[in-house]
């Protein structure tokens, strides 16, 4: 499919399944984290992800910390959403181990994106608005607290400055470099056709 409709399906299915891809991880990477349930930001996360999620967790149970239904959920879209965006470029469709592999390193892509702007938005904040008990920004903190205390583990706070975004920035990109794109290259992704890359 090719032309004004491709087009538009490529743009749904870009704007909205990142969308919702993102609210499922966060989903993930909060309860991993054990940020307060009870925040509004936390409750309209849950509400939005519930039914797809109670499917998925009637199937695969929890492991740990990790809500594993929630993950495979996450790569269900996305590989949903690379056969979609195949289908309206035109494209022939790759084979379902290419589509769940591209998928899985789209989603490693998301998460890394998902921390790199949490850890951004809290150093904004600890600059205009240090002592806000604004719920997204607590939220925000929750989420990247367990990198904070990973790394001040290693390097603590001097004389009132903390380091630790830098580091977990400096780590991001790494693993973009290390990881992400080698992998991307030797799957030969079409960046177009799958989300968070």
């Amino acid at each position: 499919m090719s032309g004004s409709l491709g087009q538009l399906i490529s743009l749904l299915v870009t704007s909205l399944g990142s969308l919702y891809i993102s609210i499922v991880l966060l989903r993930f990477l909060l309860q991993a984290a054990h940020a307060d349930f009870y925040n509004p930001v936390s409750q309209a996360i849950v509400k939005l992800s519930a039914a797809p999620v109670r499917l998925f967790r009637r199937v695969i149970p929890s492991w740990g910390r990790l809500d594993l239904g929630t993950l495979v959920l996450a790569l269900v879209l996305n590989s949903g959403a690379t056969a979609l965006l195949a289908f309206a470029a035109g494209f022939q469709l790759p084979n379902f181990g290419l589509i769940l592999s591209w998928s899985a390193l789209g989603l490693t892509a998301f998460i890394l994106n998902i921390y790199f702007y949490a850890v951004l938005i809290s150093v904004i904040t600890s600059f205009i608005a240090p002592f806000s008990a604004h719920p997204a920004i607590l939220v925000v903190h929750q989420l990247i607290e367990p990198l904070y205390r990973l790394i001040h583990r290693v390097i603590p706070p001097m004389g009132g400055l903390d380091f630790s975004p830098l580091f977990i920035f400096l780590g991001i990109r790494a693993l973009e470099i290390v990881v992400i794109i080698p992998l991307a290259i030797k799957l030969q992704i079409i960046p177009q056709l799958v989300l968070g890359i």
